[in-house]
């Protein structure tokens, strides 16, 4: 009894790699005595689909087959999700009369199935509950956050004591590269902010004055104005956009990559390493920095009242010490030091909150720089309340 010769199979290759690589998608047909299936073989996977000639090549061979009819996905090298899915929309999102494929093969088409289904992206109607509830979140999330800036604020204090009875075991190698970063650095950029906005202040006022024949008092009006109040929170809005954040994202990458874990598992504090010099350093950096951009700013004035106004930088300073006393530089200067505290607490704050992934750590350093500009506009209007008749 002779054999019967089997026929060969339909190929149908996506192109001319399809010869040089098993790995390429490929789609074949057994003959029709035996049964006609279409038969898909390669790895029907994004690496392989995700080349424009591979996946023009796919869609058209795709074209010339039915989608009715039955589908044999069991010799597939490989299956993903864009597989399943190119595979589920060609069949008209719905399931073919015959499929034979394996039970994780079945699952991921599911689960596509799932995701493709009518209404699957539209979302539920929000009730008023579900507002409460979301509200209610909002508000326990919050708290949660005003817990830990309290508790951090208390170690801070609690490791400051620390470094007072211990000074020799203190941190002062982190301590000194964060003052050389957050002081030395910033002062090229505050100082020309600084400057600038001395000069755009003085034409401003210059307008105003000259109507009045009161050119002199333009002294008395920028030597409060920038020594006061512009001059320190001109320095705190910058330093906490370029400090603020990089102390956040520092910490936040740390925990990205771990090495918190490793310093509690070390037994190494993180208050004490991490937030205490960072601490320090801004509060020192923060009154000398304000200090730098209030003299930035009172030059730049000096020059565009000499210009605009007549006003020589001679009588500017002569008459400046006698319209603005010195209690105004001391709670300046006050100010500034709480300023400095509170950035390194916020950026603090928000770098320990970042959970071990990019996005968390992208949030984290956008929210740290609006609360800490938010905090220092607070903290000044709190200051300008409470000691409104100091220097005035």
């Amino acid at each position: 009894m002779g054999l019967r010769r089997a026929r060969p199979l339909q190929w149908v290759p996506l192109d001319r790699a399809s010869f040089m690589s098993p790995d390429l998608p490929r789609i074949d047909r057994t003959p029709a005595d035996a049964g006609q299936r279409v038969l898909l073989r390669g790895q029907w996977t994004a690496a392989q689909l995700g080349t424009r000639p591979v996946w023009r090549a796919t869609q058209v061979a795709l074209g010339g087959v039915a989608a009715a009819g039955a589908w044999d996905l069991r010799q597939l090298a490989a299956l993903d999700h864009l597989g399943a899915l190119t595979l589920w929309r060609h069949w008209g999102r719905q399931w073919p009369a015959e499929l034979l494929a394996s039970d994780e093969q079945r699952a991921l088409l599911r689960r596509v199935a799932a995701d493709e289904a009518p209404g699957a992206l539209l979302r539920p109607p929000r009730g008023w509950t579900q507002g409460v509830e979301a509200l209610g979140q909002r508000v326990a999330d919050a708290g949660v956050q005003v817990r830990d800036f309290i508790a951090l604020m208390g170690q801070l204090l609690l490791d400051f004591v620390r470094l007072l009875g211990r000074p020799g075991r203190g941190p002062w190698r982190d301590f000194s590269g964060h003052l050389y970063r957050i002081g030395a650095q910033a002062l090229p950029i505050t100082a020309l902010v600084g400057f600038l906005i001395g000069v755009v202040l003085a034409y401003l006022m210059s307008q105003v004055l000259r109507q009045f024949g009161a050119e002199a008092f333009i002294v008395n009006i920028m030597g409060l104005a920038l020594i006061r109040e512009l001059g320190p929170i001109l320095a705190a809005v910058l330093i906490a956009g370029r400090s603020g954040s990089a102390i956040t994202a520092q910490i936040g990458v740390m925990r990205v990559t771990e090495e918190l874990d490793a310093m509690r598992v070390l037994g190494i504090p993180a208050g004490f390493r991490l937030v205490l010099p960072r601490a320090l350093a801004l509060a020192i950096a923060m009154p000398l920095i304000s200090v730098w951009t209030t003299l930035a700013a009172l030059v730049g004035g000096m020059l565009a009242a000499d210009i605009t106004l007549g006003v020589t930088p001679a009588y500017f300073m002569e008459a400046l010490p006698k319209v603005v006393r010195i209690p105004n530089l001391t709670l300046a200067v006050a100010k500034s030091v709480v300023f400095g505290v509170s950035i390194a607490l916020i950026g603090c704050h928000y770098g320990l909150r970042v959970k071990p992934n990019t996005e968390s750590l992208g949030q984290g350093t956008t929210a740290s720089v609006v609360a800490s500009i938010t905090a220092v506009i607070l903290i000044d209007a709190l200051f300008a309340v409470l000691f409104k008749s100091v220097g005035i």
